[in-house]
């Protein structure tokens, strides 16, 4: 994996926050027991009591907290310089290991705190965190602002005053309460912590990379979220109104060229129906000549749409430079198959742009470039394409054999998965029969500490662990029953979001086995946890986003302005 050198500049400011950090801590413990102090009038005597007990840790064991915090804030900072990538994926060069960890309803309870206490520091401190954003980018060289390079996110604050708090030798429900009293002043502080640490990098001499105008080479640039929209328009339609004349130059050379790159003329073709075409690597030139000569004006206009949809792909930001690759390599069959088959202008069901928002999409829920299962991936997309490429007949039944390969493919994939997971699966099976059985000691280590109330948005069954609630059927439920193995889930799990797919739903609904996208790691959930990190917008299914519908969309935009 490709990653951007750490600047002796970077080093020096990584390492004096690091410095800063046991005066931080000493400061946020204060604020907590100050936040705390003050609760205590308004509580009830056995909540004032236990509240009590957690303060005499604080101070008793304030030295061991710190040391907690310090430990994770040093592990994070350390993992975030040694495995972020040059363009900013969420990789880690770890090799892939099985492991199973287990989530319930205390996992998800300290998980809903940390994502308040992530969302405060946001709110609270997001001009000067997007200030210091662009100094650090300064830092590492990154002028575009392309990636947050900040290793000291608000998450990364977040997990360490979560190890902190596990280092009180008390209940769940006293950890959660530090929790909650530490974040309205955890978030004061880092909104200070942050504009002090760009104003120690302005004064020494650091230029904020947003603030500089940079030229950079054709091409080098990511394109705009600007055109990111929720819809898609009709193909058809926007052929129909495409001008006739093709003079634009457009930014991308077409099929086996890639950006600031060259390509090799080859000898066009005449397909059936007498309309000339182009070989595969006709540089875009050659095209343009044809689609000013072809005597169709629908012809004309279909090849302009197709090349301008790919250029929209092509410079889509959503899309990795992997991936890009792969779509260009349909470039120029896709010219050719336009000029035969008016349906590939069905954008939501020619198995083309059906096989390209599925690459797209299956590439994303594996992030991490040097993953074993992306590269097989990337692979299969590859050697697919290479075949289309060699078609000398387009056609729609060549693409609903390649859509069919790549599903095949996905499949297989997800079967091996499940292989792998099988020993899981069978003691799983048999937890769940117990958990419903009433068999088990699982237990509450909350211990009567925390009312319902402090929970905020999580549902009011969430410290219950013994059997399953009965209730009414919610919209929560009504999502969680749809779900299907193999439908992928984004949830915020440990502190983090991840993006899990549905491994194994058990047989009588009450555990749930996912399996991360980025590495082998796998959980399993319980029903409530899953209702509650989902009532506390936590956890939500995700859906194939369309990139040929996003492509359609900037090219719409584009005849607009330029008819304005």
């Amino acid at each position: 994996m490709v990653q951007r050198p750490l600047s002796p500049a970077m080093r020096r400011f990584v390492d004096d926050e690091l410095l800063r950090a046991p005066l931080l801590f000493d400061q946020l413990l204060d604020g907590t027991l100050d936040h705390t102090r003050k609760s205590l009038p308004t509580m009830a005597p056995l909540q004032r009591a236990t509240t009590g007990e957690l303060m005499q840790a604080m101070l008793s064991q304030r030295r061991r907290l710190g040391d907690y915090f310090m430990r994770s804030l040093q592990e994070q900072v350390d993992a975030e310089l040694q495995n972020q990538p040059r363009h900013g994926a969420t990789a880690s060069t770890a090799p892939r290991r099985m492991s199973l960890a287990l989530v319930d309803e205390e996992v998800v309870a300290m998980d809903v705190e940390l994502s308040h206490i992530i969302e405060a520091i946001k709110s609270n401190a997001e001009y000067e965190l997007r200030e210091l954003q662009t100094y650090i980018s300064a830092l590492v060289g990154d002028m575009d602002v392309s990636v947050d390079h900040n290793p000291f996110r608000a998450e990364t604050y977040a997990r360490a005053t979560w190890a902190a708090a596990q280092a009180l030798p008390l209940s769940r429900g006293h950890q959660l309460a530090f929790m909650r009293s530490a974040g309205p002043a955890l978030a004061q502080l880092l909104r200070t912590a942050y504009a002090a640490s760009s104003s120690r990098l302005d004064a020494m001499g650091i230029e904020p990379a947003a603030h500089r105008t940079v030229i950079l080479p054709s091409g080098t640039r990511r394109g705009s979220r600007s055109n990111e929209v929720t819809f898609s328009p009709d193909l058809h339609s926007i052929r129909d109104t495409m001008p006739g004349p093709i003079d634009a130059p457009l930014s991308y050379e077409g099929q086996g060229r890639q950006p600031g790159g060259s390509a090799a003329s080859t000898p066009a073709f005449r397909p059936a129906g007498g309309s000339t075409a182009a070989a595969p690597g006709t540089p875009r030139e050659h095209w343009t000549e044809i689609a000013r000569t072809t005597s169709s004006r629908v012809d004309r206009q279909s090849i302009e749409l197709v090349s301008r949809l790919f250029d929209a792909m092509l410079t889509d930001e959503r899309v990795p430079e992997d991936v890009r690759m792969i779509i260009s390599r349909l470039h120029g069959p896709a010219m050719r198959l336009a000029l035969r088959d008016s349906s590939l202008l069905d954008r939501d069901k020619h198995p083309l742009w059906r096989f390209i928002n599925r690459m797209v999409f299956e590439c994303e829920m594996a992030p991490d470039p040097s993953d074993p299962e992306r590269r097989q991936l990337l692979k299969t997309a590859l050697g697919t394409a290479e075949q289309l490429v060699a078609e000398p007949e387009q056609n729609n039944a060549l693409y609903r054999w390649a859509l069919d390969r790549f599903e095949s493919y996905l499949h297989k994939r997800l079967t091996r998965r499940l292989a792998a997971a099988a020993s899981q699966i069978g003691a799983l099976q048999k937890l769940e029969d117990k958990l419903l059985s009433g068999r088990t000691d699982a237990h509450s280590s909350f211990h009567g500490m925390l009312d319902v109330e402090a929970l905020d948005t999580v549902p009011a069954d969430l410290m219950e662990h013994s059997a399953p609630i009965s209730r009414a059927e919610t919209p929560t439920d009504t999502w969680l029953d749809g779900l299907r193995p193999g439908d992928w889930v984004r949830m915020f799990l440990q502190g983090r979001w991840v993006q899990a797919r549905l491994l194994w739903p058990g047989e009588r609904g009450e555990v749930f086995l996912f399996g991360d996208g980025a590495s082998d790691t796998t959980w399993a959930v319980r029903r409530g946890a899953l209702l509650a990190m989902h009532a506390a917008r936590l956890a939500k299914s995700l859906k194939e986003r369309s990139i040929v519908g996003s492509a359609a969309a900037r090219v719409q935009e584009q005849m607009a302005s330029a008819a304005a």
